[in-house]
């Protein structure tokens, strides 16, 4: 048991079954799944839907954060890429052309990349500490994303756009599908390659990396490259699920919840070692959180500060040092007790 206990996954998981466990108790029919009309509905499959998004940028988020890095711009990068794909579609006279939707999503994601590599080429070449260079298009990429809109909502009527947030395929929401196929692709390119070694020797030490013969500028690089297309297609699944684009609003504190997933799943913030399995579990534990809230009816006005408190309680629970404290003082107030015991007999 003890082994198990220090398995990275073990608390993450542990979390997750008791909010399930608790959604169970407070409604019996949480876990009820149905079908209609050939699609599966159900709070389960709500939240994998709904938390497709975040999964996606999490995945990117744990690379930067192996790296010993951080990117506060991917909520920015979200709004950017929607608004764009939307008002490449709203100024089409067929919205739902095939080559009109392909074009949308390969210019948003195409500029997905190049402010993903804009973040990373102020860290790598710049010099900017990751916080700094990536707060500067955090702050900038709202105003660039209500410039694109003019400051309005852009609806589309495309169903082939629509299809990518909302679309279901063998009964489940196809963003589910593009979560399994990001997830795959970059268990593949980190864990059956030496592109994981490199990332994680990176953040635990740049420059001997360098010395060592690793590029590690190219890596820096690469990485925050990855974590923005990962924003981008988050972009694209939450503007096509509502068929909307909303400047002002939309990716709003993702950075902060995707950050929030790869703690609670294992990784570290000073860098190296890293856990996409964990980050996975820690979004359906974020998301999870969020849709128990919302069903047990805590006022909007405080929403947010029970999802800090569970956050912060599910993390000190992760935390060995924490844990060893307790223990310790358990242990302390256990031997002083029998030496009282034994000193009054």
């Amino acid at each position: 048991m003890a082994r198990l206990m220090k398995h990275h996954l073990f608390w993450p998981l542990t979390m997750l079954a008791g909010l399930l466990l608790f959604n169970l108790c407070y409604s019996p029919d949480f876990f009820s799944i149905q079908i209609r009309n050939g699609h599966l509905y159900g709070s389960l499959i709500d939240i994998l839907n709904f938390g497709a998004p975040l999964i996606v940028v999490a995945i990117g988020m744990t690379l930067v954060i192996a790296t010993k890095g951080v990117d506060l711009s991917v909520g920015s990068i979200v709004a950017i890429t929607g608004a764009l794909a939307c008002m490449t579609l709203s100024k089409s006279s067929d919205q739902n052309g095939f080559a009109v939707v392909l074009l949308a999503i390969v210019i948003s994601l195409v500029l997905a990349i190049v402010l993903g590599l804009w973040n990373g080429l102020l860290v790598s070449l710049g010099g900017i500490q990751p916080i700094i260079a990536t707060l500067i298009l955090m702050v900038a990429g709202r105003g660039i994303a209500q410039l694109i809109t003019s400051g309005q909502i852009i609806t589309v009527s495309s169903p082939r756009y629509n299809y990518i947030g909302a679309g279901s395929l063998l009964g489940l929401p196809f963003s589910v599908f593009i979560v399994l196929a990001i997830f795959i692709t970059a268990l593949l390119l980190t864990r059956k390659s030496a592109l994981g070694l490199f990332i994680e020797s990176v953040g635990t030490n740049s420059e001997a990396s360098r010395l060592a013969g690793i590029r590690s500028r190219a890596i820096l690089i690469s990485v925050y490259a990855f974590c923005g297309i990962c924003a981008g297609i988050a972009g694209l699944i939450l503007s096509s699920n509502v068929s909307s684009a909303d400047g002002n609003n939309a990716g709003l504190w993702v950075e902060l919840d995707a950050i929030l997933a790869v703690v609670i799943g294992g990784t570290s913030m000073n860098g190296g070692r890293f856990y996409l399995s964990g980050t996975l579990i820690g979004a359906l534990i974020i998301q999870t959180l969020t849709t128990t809230i919302y069903m047990i009816g805590v006022p909007p006005e405080i929403t947010l500060v029970v999802k800090a408190f569970v956050v912060l309680v599910v993390c000190l629970i992760q935390s060995e040092a924490f844990r060893k404290k307790i223990f310790e003082r358990r242990k302390y107030r256990k031997y002083s007790d029998k030496a009282e015991v034994t000193r009054h007999a």
